[in-house]
């Protein structure tokens, strides 16, 4: 008699652990990833409030950075450095792309390197192009690419709002580089709404250029002291306003991509809550035909 309690016993528990194992281990995983993606939820919330408050602030510093950009632009195109009709700038012999070191912020920086792999790609002088790629995001998507037309990289840009200090470490290693440069163009993305930005070109000019352009004797008192000067001043003031422009479309980039994001954790969370709940009953309706056909088997 004991033997043969002992072959039910070895015969029916592990068919019913076995059942148990499999649902249980459903739920845990179902469970799990809920608790996964309910924390990420929280994450992007908080990060799309973060940058809300950021991007309040760097749109209102953009209003008055953008007189630094305007002003260089108009004395480039009272001195005829810059056509009437001429719209679209020439890359020259130096690009610098204006990112940051900090990404989640959807396709802002990928465009800025594909609009600078675009270039690279049909332009005749591209071999003697050099690229100043200031922030880490830049530098990660074309140093590999283009190794030998990299002047210099600059980190740490994006964590706190841009400075004319920043602008001015930038421009006084460009101008002390050594390297030679009659035009170029600075690539940032300039911010229009909310929701939309446009990857931009602005044009920059040597101090070559600057002293030969036709309409430079217009201005009195001009020598080579005031000249240079002007030049460096210039340059800051145009890396200034591609940093200002660039944080102001980064920021708004990132709320809008941690609002998609959270609203997509939100819509898994019910699609997840919906699983779990029909694998619990499904798990719970087997269980209790088992215990019914055991007693109906008794």
């Amino acid at each position: 008699m004991f033997c043969l309690t002992s072959k039910l016993v070895t015969t029916s528990t592990p068919l019913a652990i076995g059942v148990q194992t499999r649902g249980m281990a459903t739920l845990k995983d179902i469970r799990m990833r809920l608790k996964s993606v309910t924390n990420i939820q929280k994450i992007t919330q908080s990060m799309k409030m973060v940058s809300a408050a950021k991007y309040a602030r760097a749109e209102r510093d953009l209003k008055s950075a953008r007189s630094y950009g305007l002003g260089a632009q108009a004395f480039y195109t009272n001195t005829d450095l810059i056509k009437a009709g001429d719209e679209t700038p020439k890359p020259g012999t130096l690009i610098v792309a204006v990112t940051s070191d900090r990404g989640l912020c959807g396709g802002v920086h990928s465009s800025v390197a594909k609009k600078i792999r675009a270039i690279m790609k049909t332009d005749p002088n591209a071999q003697n192009i050099r690229i100043v790629c200031v922030g880490d995001k830049s530098k990660a998507m074309l140093a590999r690419q283009f190794p030998q037309n990299i002047l210099m990289m600059f980190n740490d840009v994006g964590k706190k709002a841009p400075q004319f200090g920043d602008a001015t470490a930038v421009a006084n290693a460009i101008l002390n580089s050594g390297f030679e440069f009659s035009e170029g163009i600075l690539i940032y993305n300039k911010f229009r709404t909310v929701v939309s930005y446009v990857t931009s070109e602005l044009p920059i000019f040597g101090a070559q250029a600057i002293s030969a352009s036709p309409k430079m004797n217009v201005y009195d008192s001009i020598d080579d002291d005031v000249l240079k000067s002007y030049y460096e001043y210039s340059l800051a003031s145009l890396i200034f306003y591609a940093m200002k422009e660039n944080a102001c479309s980064e920021q708004s980039s990132r709320m809008s991509a941690m609002d998609s994001a959270s609203k997509n954790a939100g819509e898994m969370i019910g699609k997840l809550t919906l699983q779990f709940n029909r694998t619990r009953q499904a798990v719970i309706t087997r269980e209790l035909i088992e215990i019914i056909s055991g007693a109906a088997a008794l």
